[in-house]
């Protein structure tokens, strides 16, 4: 799983948030499914464990911004066959300057849809300049899990429907060097690299997330000068709103579709 205090989920890419004009509470509903593994050696899946559930983002105005609360419900399964019951949330108000404060944070695998390396929600200026993008764009990013910058490049990919809604693409590929405790797994010292990479889609008109699928590959050897074995890691995420987004008001935006 993904180590709860070493880093706080994929990292943002797109902080800047559309705030607008929120009328009243609206909820979005998403699938959450996810795997992960771990291989080291020769041998096969040393562990593998795999997430399902369902997920309700709820945006509510609130003094001082908007207030983002996201609850997941899943069956986690282990390799063996065991599965148990559980549940997520995260919440986090948005002041007007584009600043997050997180209020409560319960997800330490992260399976909500504000754990992970997007934002939530685009400011209309973001959403135009990914949709104006005509060649892959390189950017980088500091990752406090690696101690480094990852590096890579965004790309406009075509958008399409999502939960009956018309979507904007982004699709993202970093790496970076990995030199120390394996998120999850503290007591496997590792020196290789790290490559996150997926696909992100955004509501054309009110810039809100709607779909991802991000994949984190850990791949190094053994930091021990009596052992080489190499070492896999591979943690993927993939939310996708699967219900008409509901509410009697909805978080207005400036961008023109």
């Amino acid at each position: 799983m993904f180590a709860a205090h070493a880093y706080r989920g994929f990292v943002a890419l797109l902080v800047p948030v559309l705030l607008g004009t929120a009328t009243a509470e609206r909820h979005v509903y998403y699938h959450v499914s996810g795997r992960d593994s771990f291989a080291i050696g020769t041998r096969e899946v040393r562990s593998e464990i795999t997430y399902d559930g369902d997920e309700m983002l709820t945006i509510a105005p609130v003094a001082g911004g908007l207030r983002y609360a996201a609850k997941a419900t899943y069956d986690r399964s282990e390799g063996s066959g065991a599965s148990t019951r559980g549940t997520a949330t995260f919440v986090a108000i948005i002041s007007p300057d584009g600043r997050e404060r997180d209020e409560r944070v319960a997800d330490p695998q992260f399976l909500t849809v504000l754990n992970q390396p997007f934002a939530v929600q685009l400011d209309s200026q973001t959403l135009r300049d990914v949709r104006n993008l005509t060649a892959p764009s390189p950017f980088s990013f500091e990752s406090s899990m690696a101690g480094t910058a990852l590096r890579g490049t965004l790309r406009h990919i075509p958008g399409g429907l999502v939960a009956g809604r018309r979507v904007v693409g982004i699709a993202f590929d970093a790496s970076g060097p990995l030199h120390g405790g394996a998120p999850g797994h503290p007591d496997v010292v590792l020196t290789g690299t790290m490559r996150m990479s997926g696909t992100a889609y955004y509501h054309r008109s009110d810039a809100l997330l709607l779909e991802l699928d991000a994949t984190l590959v850990i791949a190094g050897t053994l930091a021990d000068e009596n052992a080489s074995d190499p070492v896999r890691i591979v943690y993927r995420r993939t939310i996708r709103a699967e219900k008409a987004l509901r509410g009697q008001g909805a978080v207005s935006s400036t961008s023109s579709g």
